[in-house]
C-alpha cells in the first residue's frame, strides 16, 4: 500500500524529518485557505497521485497568485494524470499539495528499500537527485551509493558518514544527513515499510537538509497491524480488479496480455504465463485462486477475467491436490454457464480424480476445450485465437 506524497510527509513531521511547510487541500476553497496560511504570494501545487514523473507529466506547477492557484487547483481536480509510471488511463486526481518554495542549492536522492537477496535493509543515495533513480542506476551505477543494515545493529553512525562523504556534504549537512537517515531507519522499521525515498533531498541556499517529495509503500502483509496507516489507504490509486479480487481472496495482477489465466497456486500460474508466452501468445493476467478452491470462488474469478475487455481466451490450469478435480470440472461448467462465457475455454487438469474430471468436461452441454497438459493447453490457448498452432 502507497502513501500519498502528503501522507508520508506528515509521517516524516512525526519524525521529525524536516519538509517544506504545506497541507493537501480537496477543492480550490481549501487551497486558497491553506496557501493564505503559509503566506507568501507564490507557491507550488502537486497533484496528489501514487506514481512518479508527476512534473515531467504537468502535475507540479508554481503558481504566483492567489487566481492562478484557483485555476490550477480547478484544472487537477477531478482529471487523471498519465505519467511514464501509469497506464494511458492515467490515475485519478482528487487532491492536491500546496507547499511554500524551497531555495534549492542541491538536488540528492535517499532511498531504503528491502534487499531480497541478503534480506537485509538497504539505503541508497545518489548525487543526482531529481532524476528517475531506475535511469541512474541503468546507465551511471557507479553514482549509486549503498550501505546494508545489520539487522541487529541497526543502523551505524559510520555509515551514514560514508554516505554522506560519498554525496560530497560537509560539515553540519553530514550531522543533519545522520539524523534523516535514522529517521527513515525508525519509519522502515517500526511502520513495516518495504520502500521509503526522498527524490529529491535538498540543501537549500542556507545549507539545511530538506525532504522536498516523500514516498512510502507498506508491506501489504502487515496491514493488519498498521491500522492508522490503512485509514490512509486511497483505493482510487489502485487497480480495481484487484482490489475486487482481494475481497473474494483470489490474488490477480492485470497484465497487457489477450489469455486470460486461471491456475491454483503461484508457482504453478508462474509456469503456466511462462508456457504461454513460449508458445508466442501474451497472459492478460496472473490469477492465483487458491488450492481451496470452489465454484463460487471459480466463478467470481471468470468475472474478474472478463471484465477485462483485451482478453480472447481463458487457459484454467488446475493441478487438484487439495481440492479434487472432478469438483474443479463442476465449478468451471457452472461459472461457464453463470457467468455467459462466450470466448474459448481452455481447461487442463491434473491430479486426484483428475478422470472424472475430464469425463464430467466431456459430457457436459458448454463448449469447453480440453487440454492434455500445460504445453497442449497453452498451444490450444495460443491457436484459439490465430496465434501460432
Amino acid at each position: 500500500m502507497n502513501l500519498h506524497e502528503h501522507q508520508s510527509k506528515e509521517l516524516f513531521r512525526q519524525f521529525n524529518i524536516p519538509v517544506p511547510a504545506g497541507d493537501a487541500a480537496f477543492d480550490a476553497e481549501q487551497a486558497l485557505a491553506v496557501a493564505r496560511g503559509l503566506g507568501g504570494s507564490r507557491w507550488i501545487v502537486k497533484a496528489q497521485v501514487h506514481a512518479g514523473g508527476r512534473g515531467k507529466a504537468g502535475g507540479v506547477k508554481i503558481v504566483n497568485s492567489e487566481a492562478e492557484l484557483s485555476t490550477v487547483v480547478k484544472g487537477y481536480l477531478g482529471k487523471s494524470l498519465v505519467t511514464h509510471q501509469t497506464d494511458s488511463a492515467g490515475l485519478p486526481i482528487s487532491r492536491v499539495l500546496v507547499e511554500s518554495l524551497s531555495e534549492i542549492e542541491r538536488e540528492i536522492y535517499l532511498g531504503a528499500l528491502i534487499d531480497r537477496a541478503s534480506k537485509r535493509i538497504v539505503f541508497m543515495a545518489s548525487a543526482e537527485g531529481g532524476m528517475d533513480i531506475e535511469e541512474v542506476a541503468a546507465n551511471q551505477p557507479e553514482k549509486i551509493l549503498k550501505v546494508m543494515i545489520d539487522p541487529v545493529a541497526g543502523l551505524q553512525p559510520f555509515q551514514t558518514r560514508q554516505i554522506g562523504f560519498g554525496l560530497g556534504l560537509t560539515g553540519d549537512q553530514i550531522k543533519q544527513l545522520g539524523s534523516i537517515m535514522n529517521s527513515l531507519y525508525q519509519i522502515f522499521t517500526q511502520h513495516d515499510v518495504s520502500l521509503i525515498e526522498i527524490n529529491p533531498l535538498i540543501v537549500t541556499k542556507q545549507g539545511k537538509l530538506m525532504a522536498l517529495d516523500a514516498k512510502v509503500g507498506i508491506d501489504d502483509n502487515a496491514l493488519y497491524r498498521q491500522k492508522a496507516l490503512l485509514e490512509l489507504r486511497d483505493k482510487t490509486q489502485e487497480n480495481q480488479r484487484e482490489l475486487e479480487a482481494d475481497e473474494h481472496g483470489l490474488n490477480y495482477v492485470s497484465l497487457d496480455g489477450n489469455i486470460g489465466c486461471m491456475v491454483n497456486g503461484a508457482g504453478l500460474a508462474m509456469a503456466t504465463m511462462d508456457e504461454i508466452k513460449l508458445q508466442g501468445g501474451d497472459p492478460a493476467n496472473f490469477l492465483d485462486v487458491g488450492g481451496g478452491t470452489t465454484a463460487e470462488k471459480v466463478a467470481e474469478a471468470f468475472k474478474l477475467i472478463l471484465s477485462d475487455e483485451k482478453v480472447k481466451a481463458i487457459l484454467v490450469n488446475i493441478f487438484g491436490g487439495i481440492v479434487r478435480c472432478d469438483l474443479i470440472a463442476d465449478g468451471i461448467i457452472r461459472a461457464v454457464k453463470e457467468v455467459g462465457v462466450s470466448i474459448p475455454v481452455i481447461v487442463r487438469l491434473e491430479g486426484t480424480n483428475v478422470d472424472q474430471g475430464k469425463a464430467l468436461l466431456a459430457a457436459s452441454d458448454v463448449k469447453i476445450i480440453s487440454a492434455d497438459d500445460l504445453e497442449d493447453g497453452a498451444k490450444k490457448a495460443v491457436a484459439s485465437i490465430g496465434g501460432k498452432a
